[in-house]
């Protein structure tokens, strides 16, 4: 077992690439979606037991007002869809306290909603909870976090606008935001130290 510091998760090497990460900085590829993200989160924290692990991913924006590098402060489920047992976003059958449906990272940022679908268009629920953004991993990470007692924080690049040329956007500017998260990372260790 290796500790590591400070650890890295992203879901794809065209995201950000692990060779480019400062010395002392591990990155791990999740791979897409909630369970991918789950799976390896578990794994990273019980073998190299980090003091903070941090997602940097892409997202597409529900706040037309976002662009560039964002970090964001909490993140629920968009697609837990189980009513009439719980509402939209809230998983059923489970103590609130063991898995409250909005986790919060305690830094200031924007809301992201998280699902294991590719947003191409917004909801009046999405609306509704004032999220400003979307992904596909997060939430993961964040709850694996919350369930060790590991501080998280998330950065996410907007690559799109969650509308009908989003696939496309995305393809486009996926490989964009690694420089701005490199460049905002050592502010964001000075904050940990």
């Amino acid at each position: 077992m290796t500790a590591t510091r400070v650890l890295i998760l992203t879901a794809l090497p065209h995201e950000l690439n692990a060779a480019d990460a400062p010395p002392g900085i591990e990155v791990l590829y999740c791979g897409v979606g909630k369970v991918n993200a789950a799976l390896i989160a578990t794994q990273a924290i019980l073998e190299r037991q980090p003091e903070l692990v941090i997602n940097f991913g892409t997202a597409g924006k529900v706040d037309l007002g976002h662009d560039g590098l964002l970090e964001v402060a909490t993140v629920l489920q968009r697609d837990m869809l189980a009513m009439p047992l719980a509402p939209r976003g809230v998983t059923p059958l489970m103590p609130v306290d063991e898995q409250p449906p909005r986790l919060e990272s305690g830094h200031p940022g924007v809301v992201c909603g998280t699902g294991d679908s590719f947003v191409t268009a917004s909801d009046a629920w999405l609306l509704e909870q004032k999220v400003d953004l979307v992904d596909m991993e997060l939430f993961a990470i964040a709850r694996v976090c919350r369930h060790f007692g590991v501080p998280w924080r998330a950065f996410k690049f907007i690559t799109d606008g969650a509308d009908d040329d989003a696939a496309g956007d995305w393809e486009a500017k996926v490989h964009l935001g690694a420089e701005l998260f490199w460049r905002h990372l050592p502010q964001v260790l000075r904050q940990h130290a």
